[in-house]
């Protein structure tokens, strides 16, 4: 049985056959492997050195007959993209069908010139004493030297932590190997962040390594590097790869030099260049922590081990890793952290962020909790003060008059973001402290996930932290920013009840004096209260919640919420601490309209038109305006969220309503309202019921439950 293959198709030989050949037999003798994978795993194989390309081979299959064929390399290449950054360079095959291998780091971010002294850019240690170092990403021998100066100063245990987020090769160059990273043609001077791809990063290592090994293999030996992204001088480099031992992962750069350093470890420990660690990562580091027993026992004759950080320049993310680092050795000290006194900070005290101030009011010793940190963030500040980059954000961002577009983007979002960013990654690192001052004397019997879950309050902290929307004014809507969409449009009468009382979804519980409805414009308001007043329902006393945590204004007699051009169907809420403040950024709105007096964009129930408001009220006005006819009526703004639970200051708001309410008039009147009546509305119809069945009022929970 004889026969080629002619072209560059994929063919099926038997396994077994190659087996009988080349003497490697496995368990997969019953398998039948394509010429493409047969020759993928001849690139890697060191036995099949038998293999020629494009030479004829045979091959025993059974009875002594034979099969020749041929293994073509444009079989391999075919599989594989190539290209060229511009028309001026030369071009070549990309790692991941896409990217190109960028040299990581340039003598130009070594800011303290510490490369050559001690093996690593930016290396540097915490002040105040702490055995906490950072330094940028070293090469192979760069990282020897680290480890001779770990020594020569008497660090005998050390835990080294990688924690980039992105797959870094180290090729060999001369007698060193030196990190390159993946980069795309868009922006040479962004790294491949992994996380963003759901990959592994150790994996996508391994991947890339063989990727560059076959494309050496077909380009004579050779691989195509990229040194100089600036001036492109000379570029691309060729490093030269005969094996893949001529490609390190991170991994062996770390582990090889300490391999006969028991009391020395290595763990990778991706953070994100941006914002605050992932839940699981702060699970992650806790998890290596548990493997050091120095970390956890205090034993003041066995100091610490000596923890070390690193990613691509030392600044970033490793400011961050220190910082955890300095907090866990603060607690194994069991002292208060303070900066070196030769470095004091940077800036004077500054006003706190309100989302700060929220935490030391909640959570007791909260104050000294944010000092502990501030106090780790200025040990650490020599390359980055974590919490000054907030207020250059934010001074940034408040810097900008008329929003302007940076390559499609806008400007305000952009520096909003990055303030956003840093507030989140300093506020995690208070809830960290928080953490370790409740498990750090129980050997972290709970994880921080786990443990964050019993802190609701928390997350409910980290939703209020974007306060951008507490400066609403006209000009947001007159340029754009916002737009004004009628009520309406997103909030169907699904209970058909705008015939009847004018407004939508109006249901009473039975038998109790607990009602619910959407939002009601002033001639809404004045049908409703007259239902509510008549000669059959006789209420003469009303409570009226709304419950809406927008912003909201009736304009030329229709109601209004401000929500962005792009995002028509989602409200905005607006984290305020005070009901009064958000009646207060209405009042401001509405001035700020009328005194415009500009044509401005809404959406109706189906279409966009421009319209001129010549009426504005806000939601206090529209029921100041009925109070004169209706004495009993009372008003009330308790704002909850929409689509969860309320916060536990909100149970109490309500509570107190319904029971200054009760001790007036026991046969009082209850009215919710949200925008639709639905989720929130319903809520706190649920929530009165509750409230009226425990006091007792007005009749047995059991009739209430046999209707």
């Amino acid at each position: 049985m004889m026969g080629t293959t002619a072209s560059t198709a994929q063919q099926t030989v038997s396994a077994s056959a190659f087996e009988s050949v080349h003497g490697i037999g496995t368990m997969e003798d019953q398998r039948s492997l394509s010429i493409h994978s047969f020759q993928t795993l001849g690139l890697h194989n060191s036995k099949a050195k038998s293999i020629i390309t494009n030479k004829v081979a045979p091959v025993v299959i059974t009875y002594n007959c034979r099969e020749e064929f041929q293994i073509h390399d444009d079989l391999l290449k075919a599989n594989y993209t190539v290209g060229r950054i511009s028309e001026a360079t030369l071009e070549h095959y990309l790692v991941q069908g896409k990217y190109f291998m960028v040299r990581d780091v340039y003598s130009k971010l070594d800011v303290l010139n510490t490369t050559s002294s001690c093996g690593a850019p930016n290396f540097r240690q915490a002040k105040g004493g702490y055995a906490v170092f950072g330094m940028g990403q070293p090469s192979l021998s760069g990282f020897k030297l680290v480890l001779q100066k770990l020594q020569r100063e008497g660090h005998k245990e050390c835990v080294f932590f990688c924690v980039r987020e992105e797959p870094v090769l180290f090729l060999r160059v001369e007698s060193d190997f030196v990190p390159y990273t993946p980069r795309g043609k868009e922006n040479l001077h962004e790294n491949l962040h992994s996380s963003q791809r759901g990959l592994c990063v150790e994996d996508l290592e391994l991947t890339i390594r063989k990727e560059i090994h076959d494309f050496a293999q077909l380009s004579e030996g050779v691989y195509y590097v990229y040194n100089d992204i600036e001036r492109f001088r000379d570029e691309p480099h060729t490093v030269r790869v005969q094996g893949e031992e001529d490609i390190h992962v991170t991994e062996e750069v770390y582990r090889r030099p300490i391999f006969l350093l028991p009391t020395y470890r290595y763990h990778r420990l991706p953070l994100p260049v941006d914002g605050a660690p992932l839940e699981e990562q702060f699970d992650a580091f806790i998890c290596f922590l548990r493997e050091s027993p120095g970390l956890l026992l205090r034993d003041s004759s066995h100091p610490p081990p000596a923890l070390l950080f690193s990613c691509q320049t030392g600044v970033g993310r490793t400011n961050l890793a220190m910082a955890l680092g300095t907090l866990i050795l603060h607690h194994h000290q069991g002292a208060a952290p303070k900066p070196d006194p030769l470095h004091p900070g940077k800036t004077p005290p500054k006003a706190r962020f309100r989302v700060i101030q929220s935490f030391i009011e909640m959570v007791p010793k909260g104050q000294q909790m944010v000092e502990e940190v501030d106090s780790v963030i200025a040990s650490c500040s020599e390359m980055h003060d974590m919490k000054e980059a907030i207020y250059e954000s934010k001074k940034k961002l408040e810097g900008i008059g008329e929003d302007y577009q940076i390559q499609g983007n806008s400007t305000k979002e952009y520096f909003l973001q990055r303030t956003l960013q840093s507030l989140e990654r300093y506020f995690y690192l208070i809830v960290f402290n928080y953490y370790l001052h409740e498990q750090y004397p129980l050997g972290f019997a709970l994880s921080f996930s786990r443990w964050m879950c019993r802190h609701p309050e928390l997350y409910r902290l980290q939703a209020s932290m974007n306060s951008s929307e507490l400066t609403i004014t006209g000009d947001l809507i007159t340029k754009g920013t916002r737009v004004l969409v009628v009520d309406e449009r997103f909030c169907p009468d699904v209970l058909s009840t705008v015939k009847e009382m004018s407004v939508a979804n109006f249901r009473r519980v039975p038998k109790m004096p607990i009602y619910g409805t959407a939002q009601p414009s002033s001639k809404a308001l004045g049908s409703v209260l007259r239902y509510l007043t008549d000669t059959k329902r006789k209420h003469s006393r009303i409570l009226w919640v709304s419950l809406r945590e927008e912003v909201v204004l009736e304009g030329n007699e229709q109601i209004y919420t401000l929500r962005e051009p792009g995002d028509l169907d989602q409200l905005i809420p607006v984290p305020v601490s005070t009901p009064e403040q958000l009646e207060k950024l209405e009042s401001t709105l509405k001035g700020d309209l009328l005194k415009s007096q500009k044509w401005l964009e809404v959406y109706l129930e189906a279409e966009k038109q421009m319209k001129m408001f010549k009426s504005c009220l806000t939601t206090q006005e529209i029921f100041n305006q009925h109070k004169s006819t209706f004495q009993g009526l009372t008003y009330r703004r308790i704002p909850i969220p929409d689509f969860c639970a309320p916060k536990e200051q909100d149970f109490d708001r309500l509570l107190e309503a319904m029971k200054s309410a009760l001790a007036e008039d026991s046969r009082t009147a209850f009215v919710f309202n949200c925008a639709s009546g639905w989720g929130r509305t319903t809520t706190a119809m649920v929530i009165a019921v509750l409230t009226l069945w425990h006091f007792n009022v007005g009749t047995s929970a059991s009739s209430w439950w046999g209707l």
